[in-house]
């Protein structure tokens, strides 16, 4: 098992310093969008899913500079049931597959900026090369803001990262294809909610693969499941938002943090 890392200690000391930002001031047609990355590196990055610690930190000074606020699913969802009214830009940060340096990179810069972010689990490559252990996974999410406020929050990427409507049509669909996501939504989930505080509501489909289709969405709702999200780029936000099909922009190695600014018509 790792041990907290130097880094990982350095971030929560640097949030004694942070001092509460003032509200950001009201823009007309706010929207949120959901911001996706996969690994990031300490240098450059080495190919297309790979965000720099620097580019990274540009990202979230993007954020904070146009007053773009960071919210999380939960807080998504209450927009678009209209319990929450959005009066600024919004964006919900998620990672994908569950790669080390989200634990040695990203969360410390995350502390930092006092932001949220939601991590989708390959949860049977927990603990196998790169990825993260469950004792990471656990420090993680038992992390607390001053006043109780626990940040980093736990979806899954299902319990084998197929592509699903590749199973769907190897299996026949039907029952057959029911009794797999069942594995892949709920064995996954069973499996992450022993390791974090809460339990998982959000999956995030491997490959961006089966994005609206009803038998997948009927097995995340079998499952307690509340959002999905997919691969398609768009914002969110408005009443006619579907939380089952929630769309999002990544962020890979050679992405212009001002494309962020584009899609919410900044």
């Amino acid at each position: 098992m790792r041990k907290p890392t130097i880094v990982f200690l350095l971030g929560i000391a640097l949030l004694t310093g942070c001092s509460k930002d003032p509200g950001p001031d009201p823009v007309d047609d706010p929207g949120v969008i959901i911001l996706l990355y996969h690994r990031i590196t300490s240098g450059e990055a080495t190919n297309l899913y790979e965000r720099s610690m620097a580019d990274f930190a540009g990202d979230l000074n993007y954020l904070r500079s146009h007053d773009i606020r960071v919210i999380d699913l939960d807080e998504l969802a209450d927009i678009v049931s209209g319990t929450k009214k959005l009066s600024t830009h919004a964006a919900v940060i998620t990672f994908d597959d569950g790669d080390h340096s989200w634990y040695t990179h990203a969360v410390p810069l995350l502390i930092q900026h006092r932001m949220k972010a939601t991590f989708f689990l390959w949860a049977s490559q927990m603990g196998k090369d790169s990825f993260l252990t469950w004792e990471e996974v656990e420090r993680m999410s038992h992390y607390s803001y001053e006043g109780g406020v626990r940040p980093f929050s736990f979806g899954s990427h299902t319990m084998y990262h197929r592509f699903l409507i590749t199973m769907k049509d190897v299996l026949g669909g039907g029952e057959a294809f029911a009794a797999y996501l069942d594995e892949e939504l709920g064995g996954s989930k069973l499996l992450i909610d022993k390791h974090i505080s809460g339990s998982v509501d959000a999956l995030a489909l491997p490959y961006g693969d089966g994005a609206g289709d009803e038998d997948i969405i009927a097995a995340a709702q079998r499952h307690g499941y509340r959002f999905i999200r997919t691969s398609e780029r768009n914002i969110t936000g408005t009443a006619s938002s579907d939380l089952f099909r929630l769309p999002s922009l990544s962020l890979l190695d050679d992405t212009d943090p001002e494309l962020i600014g584009v899609y919410l018509g900044i």
